[in-house]
This record gives C-alpha cells, structure tokens and sequence, in this order.
C-alpha cells in the first residue's frame, strides 16, 4: 500500500529554513508501530498522520518523533493547518477562520488568517500553562550544557518547568553569547535530567521586557531530537510563563521568539499571553509555513 505524504518548513516563510514536518494527509488505520517506523524512517523533529475525527473537530492528528509518540505539538499542528489549507480540505480563511484538530491532549483551537483565499498565518491556543517540580540545581545544569554558572545569571529568569501539552524545563542563560555556546553533554544529561519530571532542555536568551526578539534552542535527545529548529509546545508554555511574571494585569501580551539560528534553520515564532485580572487565560503560539515536497511511501508491515 501506497501511503501520499508532504513535507513542509514550518515557522517559516522560506524553503529549507525553519522546521521540517512530514505530514500524511489521509492517514489509514495504521498501528502505533507502523507510524513509529515512518517517523523514524524520514528521521523529521515530527511526522502526521491525519486521521477522520472522533470528537467533532476537523481531524484527528497522530503526532510522532522518530522516538515517541506526542500528545502535543506545536509545529506539527501549524503545518497541518497549512497542508490542509493548500489541499483545500480546511476553510478558505478570508480573512479569518478557526479550526478544531484533535491531539492526544484533548481538542486544539487554531486561528486561521488569510487574504485572497490564501492563508498567511496559522494561530493555535492551548491550555493554560503548568508549572512542574523544583529543578535542579544551577551547577548540574550549566555543567550539563557546558557553560559555567555565570552563564546561567538570567537577570530576571530561573529555571522552571513548564508545560501546555508538552513538558520542558526552561533554563535562562545570561545572554545570546552562552545560548550559542551551549552544548548538551548527554553523560550529564543521564544523571542530572534524563529521569526527572521533563527531560526537554529550553534554553532562552533575551529580555522579555525588550522589543527585541528573544533567542531560543530545546535539546530532546529523550524523544529523539538532539535539537530542535522551531519548538512550538515549549513557545506557548514559554508564553504562559512570561505572562504570569508580567506585572500588567490586563491585554494580550506579546514576544517574538528566534530559534534554530545555530542549526542552520532559522525559525519565527510569535507567541501571546492573554491576561485577565492580573491572571494569564490563554496562550497562543503562531507562524508561518511552505510546502516543500510531495511524495509516496510504502506503508512498512
């Protein structure tokens, strides 16, 4: 059996930049094992498999790694969007629209904003953003990055574990020189994070009080990422977190994040906290997206 799929660049708007995505736009009844094995095959940050919904939503989406399956993602669930668009299976956003996709951790919103029948961004909401356990301590961390603890004196950040569908722990380096610097040591890694409450490593550069874009990277060697070029789950829980430590108590709130810049893979992520009463309500992440190839695959047995 034949199996039609795309790839995409996501957060993006230029070819071969950004963050690469394999999607399957009329995924069959496969089993976990048969999508794992694409995924791993075509060796993508994630493959799609869209699938007929079963809670009202437009599609369910199967999101993989080459190693593990995701109950959230956030590139995957904007070049979907984009995919579907071109393929004229979601609708024509002009200017606006929103859809319902259906992930493992429940139904998520995406705001779909488009001119001439074009869609030009793609906005998804998630759930409020979670705080996890207290981290480890400076020292292991910034040994397990390669840089000295100085590097991680962040004037206004800690390290936090965050989540909106996805677990990372954020670490806050002192500037963009160490975010550059920056290399996961996986002996390191194995003792001080590999079992703890995320082992995902975000690590961010940048005043969120600044106009300037802030500088991103996320280490997932646990879920077969060594590195990310765009990382959407982490964004909108990064997102949740800046809004809490904001003191406006009101308006949406809004940051621009840069990843994959060290890669090679340049990648835009705008993300918002809505705030309400002095409490953050929602959190968005959005971008762009360009289809890249089309092609056919054998479905393994």
């Amino acid at each position: 059996m034949k199996l039609a799929f795309h790839t995409l660049d996501v957060f993006t708007d230029k070819p071969f930049t950004g963050n690469p995505l394999a999607v399957f736009p009329d995924a069959p009844a496969l089993s976990d094992a048969q999508m794992q094995t694409i995924a791993r095959e075509l060796n993508l940050s994630e493959t799609v498999f869209v699938r007929p919904p079963e809670q009202g939503g437009l599609a369910k989406l199967r999101i993989f790694t080459p190693g593990a399956e995701l109950p959230f993602a956030g590139h995957p669930t904007i070049g979907t969007a984009f995919l579907l668009a071109a393929l004229g299976l979601v609708p024509t956003p002009d200017p606006q629209a929103e859809i319902v996709f259906e992930e493992g951790v429940g139904p998520i919103k995406v705001r779909l904003r488009g001119s001439g029948g074009v869609l030009q961004f793609a906005q998804l909401e998630a759930r409020a953003t979670e705080l996890g356990p207290r981290p480890p301590r400076v020292p292991a961390l910034a040994a397990m990055l390669g840089l000295s603890d100085d590097d991680l004196d962040h004037p206004t950040l800690g390290p936090t574990f965050i989540s909106a569908g996805g677990r990372f722990l954020v670490v806050p380096l002192r500037d963009v020189d160490a975010l550059g610097r920056a290399r996961l040591q996986m002996a390191e890694w194995q003792r001080t994070l590999a079992a703890e409450w995320s082992p995902q490593v975000y690590v961010v550069a940048g005043d969120p009080d600044s106009s300037q874009p802030l500088r991103v990277r996320m280490f997932g060697p646990g879920i077969g990422i060594p590195e990310d070029p765009a990382t959407g789950a982490a964004a909108v829980a990064f997102a949740g977190l800046l809004g809490a430590l904001d003191p406006r108590p009101d308006g949406v709130l809004a940051w621009t994040l840069l990843q994959g810049t060290e890669m090679g893979r340049p990648s835009r992520l705008e993300i918002e906290a809505v705030k309400h009463g002095g409490e953050v309500v929602a959190t968005r992440v959005g971008g762009t997206a360009v289809r890249v190839s089309s092609g056919e695959m054998e479905c393994p047995e």
